[in-house]
């Protein structure tokens, strides 16, 4: 599977691709945790600079007693996007939604019957509405002089989507931002009985230019609701600190009424040291709902308990809990009666290498770890197919994160001369410098600028279409010091002289004071995408 550049993961965050770019880079995310992690950092740190550049005047003296602070240096200081500390903090089993950003008139959304109605929202959502699910709310609260406005909700038993708008005293539309945690902003689900109720996922959308802004959640057996009412506690309004406590009613009883689920009856396969296990298919006005569950076999999971045991005695407990994790997935497609594709969970073309992106008719997928290594409870969601009636899921190919034994030593002043190449599992890579690097980025203080000093390894080359993808790796010394890296790498839509895609890995090594005369690279995990020798499908009708 071909990774997005960095660059196109940011370009995504910033909502500066085509629709066609976005959806694409959406499926990715979705079976890649890694390229999902670097999405969260930037997110984070995008909000990070929304907060930070709210922040007070600073004094006309200021910029001369930063100069003062900083150390000489021979290059000129590039403020960039520095996602790796941010993305260790990221915790296993983060559910992450993420929604299309939309720009859209105040005056055109009420005119044409709301938001949901305008074709700025996915396709699922338009449908729902556009069949008499959305609900005009209309209620808002006001405190020091900021007005948050609920206008639309479409909900059905796979998803809430809620539209509002922040305006100022003038009734100007403001960022419409909304950041959701315990001690900022919180949003609560009670059922009928005043019980609350879990919400299992929280996603978000919207930039600083955009009117509207929209919410959406799913929550713990919704299927089982006719009512409930969501309750915001907001306590940060675009900077401004108050009080904005509003109730939204949500009746669910026409779209249950419109709701079919299909037990799956737990059909299991287990191929190539992963299981997967068929739990339900729903079919919504919003959306068409898959869950089922992927986990090792237990002659798999013994196997990388075992070598994580000796990860954990030769690199250290702390290095290895550094680690991104051993998981499990698989890629599939969903087909109609006449065999034609209609659902991919992965974007097909892109992972053949054909070039182009496809529609594949995602909205969005979730990923929630469980109790054992590797098992994760998947539920992923597809715009609504109306008139397809025999639908049919085809499983393509399994995919697993397990560790690696795989290593290659470097004496990185000799790279110049004679860079180190090595192959492994379709990757054909050259490490061509490893040097001191510094970084330097924005943070909330007195002094905004912080200077980051590291080790960094640049590697280039070429992946064969079915190529292993390279995950974590670990740095020893000379001395025996096990260090953690972080990486970030692409691979281009463009091929070598080999044929091979072009390929880059970079990684950042915290902890060391200069470069070691000698080190050894381990790699320690590994993600395979394994075909299927015969085609394995369960009907859904």
């Amino acid at each position: 599977m071909n990774c997005p550049t960095t660059d196109k993961l940011s370009q995504y965050v910033d909502n500066l691709l085509a629709e066609e770019d976005i959806h694409h880079i959406y499926a990715h995310i979705t079976n890649c945790k890694e390229c999902r992690r670097v999405v969260v950092a930037f997110e984070e740190e995008q909000h990070f600079l929304i907060e930070t550049l709210k922040t007070p005047e600073l004094p006309d003296e200021f910029d001369m007693f930063v100069l003062e602070q900083l150390e000489p240096y021979e290059q000129k200081v590039r403020l960039r996007r520095t996602p790796w500390k941010r993305i260790l903090l990221i915790a296993a089993g983060v559910v992450l939604a993420i929604g299309l950003t939309t720009t859209v008139s105040p005056s055109l959304a009420k005119l044409v019957g709301g938001f949901f109605s305008t074709g700025h929202v996915d396709e699922g959502l338009k449908m729902a509405s556009d069949a008499g699910f959305a609900s005009r709310i209309n209620k808002e609260v006001t405190d020091k002089g900021r007005t948050l406005r609920v206008e639309d909700v479409v909900a059905d038993p796979t998803r809430i989507a809620i539209s509002y708008q922040i305006l100022d005293q003038e009734g100007a539309v403001l960022d419409s931002y909304l950041e959701f945690d315990e001690t900022k902003n919180e949003l609560v689900a009670f059922d009928s009985s005043g019980s609350q109720l879990e919400i299992t996922s929280l996603g978000w959308s919207g930039e600083s230019s955009d009117e509207y802004g929209v919410i959406e959640l799913s929550l713990k057996d919704l299927d089982t609701l006719k009512e409930l009412t969501l309750k915001f506690d907001i306590k940060e309004l675009d900077g401004t600190s108050g009080k904005w406590d509003l109730e939204v009613p949500i009746d669910l009883t026409e779209s249950i009424k419109s709701t079919k689920n299909l037990a799956l009856n737990d059909a299991h396969i287990n191929i190539q040291g992963v299981s997967l296990t068929m739990k339900e298919f729903r079919f919504a006005p919003s959306s068409s709902v898959l869950r089922y569950e992927t986990s090792f076999t237990e002659e798999e999971r013994e196997r990388i308990e075992t070598q994580i045991q000796k990860f954990k005695e030769t690199f250290g407990e702390e290095v290895v809990q550094s680690f991104l994790g051993f998981s499990t997935g698989v890629q599939y497609h969903i087909e109609n009666a006449a065999l034609k594709p209609v659902y991919y969970n992965y974007d097909y073309a892109f992972f053949e290498g054909e070039g182009t992106s496809v529609d594949i008719g995602m909205i969005q997928g979730q990923g929630e770890d469980l109790e054992q290594i590797g098992q994760v409870a998947w539920n992923e969601s597809f715009v609504p197919q109306k008139e397809e009636k025999q639908l049919t899921f085809v499983l393509d190919r399994i995919v697993k994160t397990v560790p690696s034994d795989f290593s290659v030593n470097i004496k990185p002043k000799e790279l110049k001369k004679h860079p180190v190449n090595f192959e492994y599992e379709g990757n054909y890579i050259t490490i061509q410098k490893v040097d001191m690097a510094s970084e330097y980025s924005l943070r909330k203080s007195v002094i905004p600028i912080e200077r980051e000093r590291f080790l960094k390894i640049e590697m280039e080359g070429g992946k064969e279409e079915q190529a292993s993808e390279l995950r974590d790796w670990v740095i020893v010394d000379e001395k025996g010091n096990a260090y953690a890296t972080t990486w970030s790498g692409s691979v281009l839509n463009e091929k070598d002289k080999n044929g091979r895609y072009k390929t880059t890995i970079e990684l950042k090594v915290e902890g060391l004071k200069e470069v070691p005369e000698e080190m050894s690279l381990h790699l320690a995990s590994v993600t395979r995408y394994q075909d299927l020798k015969e085609p394995w499908k369960v009907p859904l009708y």
